[in-house]
């Protein structure tokens, strides 16, 4: 129990510097993940709105409040469980529609959900983040010493998230031919960038890690489980289309971590649990999204009225 208590007295090592890098690294990942957004993304939720809704609401209602009753429930580290409520707040992330796609999901409604949840993230991460946040005894505290104003949090979403996401969707109208010729390798390019920022991360504070990975390994696996099943349950009691079921499932339980990377080392200078747990969630949702991927993919999708759209990865 000391070691796991003491975890919230750890400091990450990075150095401004990195930290602009990080955040200019999430804006490119951004970027190049906005190439696939159209307008007509948007439109697609206002025309059929009841599948995105369900998986939006699941993403920043329900998720949030599963997150909370299971740091209650759990009892980790105030910072470990700051993090886990941090990462809940946080949008879908960027690999959802990728895994969408090979699970025989509807990617597109992957690439509409993904769209306005980012979108969304400006107002609802802050928002949750201090609400659910504050709610907890343990982490209360944490938010108190740190006076976070959930505007500062929205200035900063808003550089990281949306700010590249009007740019991205901007150069695909305007240069449609280059962007048609570059959006995969530029893609590619971004998220190895991302991983190599990690990797050298992890190398400058490796002994941090592996001393208190044991203690956010498990619950990491509880809570992206519980991730996956809130959206998985959100659907079926809404009784979507399988196709929609695998969408919204895979929606809700893959987030966007490098977004609490980057909000963790704004306000928490490298506050141990909460900086682990976002890396490590980095790691496992492409671990268990894959594999959900992988299973699906060999499962006869049953039959959708709606005819099946390939977006590219």
């Amino acid at each position: 129990m000391a070691l796991a208590q003491a975890i919230d007295e750890v400091r990450l090592n990075f150095n401004p510097d990195t930290m602009t890098l990080l955040n200019f690294v999430i804006g490119l990942m951004m970027f190049g993940m906005s190439l696939d957004i159209k307008v007509e993304d948007f439109k697609r939720v206002v025309a059929m709105p009841r599948a995105p809704a369900i998986g939006l609401g699941a993403q920043f209602f329900l998720l949030p409040a599963v997150t909370f009753l299971l740091t209650l429930i759990l009892g980790p580290a105030p910072s470990i469980a700051l993090g886990m409520l941090l990462v809940a707040s946080c949008p879908g992330g960027n690999l959802s529609n990728l895994m969408t796609y090979l699970a025989g999901g509807n990617a597109a409604l992957s690439v509409s959900m993904t769209a306005v949840s980012t979108a969304a993230a400006v107002i609802m991460t802050p928002l949750n983040f201090s609400l659910w946040g504050r709610l907890n005894p343990n982490t209360a505290p944490i938010l108190r010493e740190v006076s976070l104003s959930p505007f500062d949090v929205f200035i900063t979403i808003f550089l990281i998230l949306a700010l590249p996401m009007a740019l991205g969707m901007t150069a695909a109208k305007v240069f449609p031919k280059i962007v048609k010729k570059t959006r995969k390798g530029f893609k590619i390019a971004s998220v190895f960038i991302f991983i190599a920022f990690v990797i050298f991360a992890l190398k400058a504070n490796w002994d941090i890690f592996l001393e208190y990975i044991g203690w956010v390994f498990l619950g990491v696996m509880i809570h992206n489980a519980l991730a996956l099943g809130s959206g998985y349950t959100a659907a079926r009691i809404a009784h979507l289309e399988p196709r929609d079921v695998r969408a919204v499932t895979i929606e809700v339980g893959l987030q966007n971590s490098a977004l609490g990377l980057a909000l963790c080392f704004k306000f928490f200078p490298g506050l141990g649990g909460m900086a682990i747990i976002c890396a490590w969630w980095g790691v496992w949702h492409i671990v268990s999204g894959l594999t959900l991927a992988g299973f699906w993919s060999r499962v006869p999708v049953g039959h959708s009225s709606s005819p099946r759209v390939a977006h590219s990865a």
